[in-house]
């Protein structure tokens, strides 16, 4: 069964990019751009994890993480959130946050974070996530390709964007949205470099 994550930001942009990338890892997403929508999510859908920013219109994430845990909530939280300062980080993890990651980020790294945190909480350990395509094997976990037992030597961009093809084979994309899957929604370069 695929892990439902509930992400919870304010930034349209940042949502559908997350959600593309949780998607892409075969993850079901929902978006909740307030506190109070997202209360109502997590109530009817029961989130595996919820991906939430700590600046938010009508309750900041640290508070609403704390009426989580004292309606006995304990379902796994991510604070994604442009706030760096140390003691932000350390106030969110001692309110019970299982990770915080700060902003700009790859969407690999918050994938791999969802991965770790969701694995703890079940208690289990999952397979590492194999793409195949006919000889073609991809490893996103060691960032391996091989092609009929043979070692390919890809670059970072080059796997990342193999990677988004065999995990939606037929699909078009998007050249922005092929840089996202490469570089990360932060990525401020020229987007023609893809070409």
């Amino acid at each position: 069964m695929k892990a439902h994550i509930l992400i919870v930001d304010d930034d349209p942009l940042m949502c559908r990019s997350l959600a593309f990338h949780l998607e892409d890892s075969g993850y079901t997403t929902a978006t909740a751009s307030t506190i109070q929508d997202a209360f109502v999510q997590v109530k009817e859908k029961q989130p595996d994890l919820i991906l939430m920013d700590v600046s938010l219109p009508d309750m900041s994430g640290m508070d609403a993480l704390r009426l989580l845990r004292r309606d006995s909530q304990m379902i796994p939280t991510i604070f994604v959130t442009a706030r760096s300062r140390h003691l932000d980080e350390i106030l969110g993890l001692e309110l019970g946050a299982d990770d915080y990651v700060t902003k700009p980020f790859s969407p690999r790294e918050v994938t791999a974070r969802v991965r770790v945190v969701l694995r703890r909480s079940r208690g289990q350990v999952q397979p590492p996530p194999i793409l195949r395509a006919d000889t073609l094997v991809l490893d996103l976990e060691a960032h391996t390709a091989t092609k009929d037992d043979q070692l390919l030597d890809l670059t970072p961009t080059e796997f990342e964007i193999l990677a988004a093809f065999m995990r939606h084979p037929g699909q078009a994309f998007t050249r922005l949205q092929l840089v996202e899957a490469a570089q990360g929604v932060a990525y401020e370069g020229y987007e023609r470099v893809m070409d």
